[in-house]
């Protein structure tokens, strides 16, 4: 069972805690986090780009200049594409680019992510996480102790404003509750916080 020390949010020790095997310990699979990084971005793309063929373009139905006799070349149409304000050939339509996994598989990726994070040293459990008041300046001061530099992904036990308020003008900040944590989230951030009450419910949520 893995322990970790947990700190404060003034980065003092507080304590150890003990981590679950089935979420923190498991055999990380490399190809698996790539399908659910890789499913996260094809699920978040709107795939709503869209340009018009040559048959959508309005006009072109008058024949240009007669067929020969002009010393140019033939045109049958001036939606051609090869015209100016012509169609777009092969261009963008609107497409659904959804690529979903099935529940278990995104939940031990989730798990892999978790394992890896804590494995690499980059995973930092925090014993309670309490602002005085909903303001930025006083979120950006917590953060700098906890991370003074890089990208941050924040797992918060349960939902709270003024943390949530605080942080969403943090461009270096990624605030989650336990039930949308995902593995893009998980691994796409220098330090992972989590809170101690976010650990539990993490857990439970894993170890079913």
């Amino acid at each position: 069972m893995p322990v970790i020390k947990m700190v404060n949010q003034e980065n003092q020790p507080a304590g150890e805690l003990n981590l679950s095997d089935k979420v923190f310990a498991v055999k990380v699979n490399k190809h698996l986090l790539w399908e659910a990084v890789q499913s996260h971005l094809l699920n978040v793309r709107r795939g709503t780009a869209s340009t018009k063929t040559r048959g959508e373009v309005s006009g072109g139905g008058k024949k240009p200049w007669k067929q020969k006799g002009t010393g140019r070349a033939r045109a049958g149409s001036n939606r051609s594409p090869l015209w100016y304000k012509g169609g777009v050939t092969f261009g963008p339509k609107p497409h659904d680019y959804q690529w979903d996994l099935p529940k278990q598989a995104r939940r031990e990726a989730i798990r892999c992510a978790l394992t890896a994070k804590l494995s690499d040293g980059e995973l930092l459990v925090v014993d309670a996480l309490k602002l005085t008041a909903a303001k930025t300046k006083e979120m950006a001061a917590v953060l700098k102790k906890l991370n003074p530099a890089g990208k941050t992904t924040l797992v918060l036990g349960e939902k709270d404003d003024a943390i949530r308020l605080s942080g969403r003008n943090l461009k270096s900040l990624r605030i989650l509750n336990p039930e949308n944590i995902n593995t893009y989230d998980l691994i796409d951030c220098d330090r992972l916080l989590i809170t101690r009450s976010g650990v539990t419910k993490v857990e439970e949520s894993l170890s079913r």
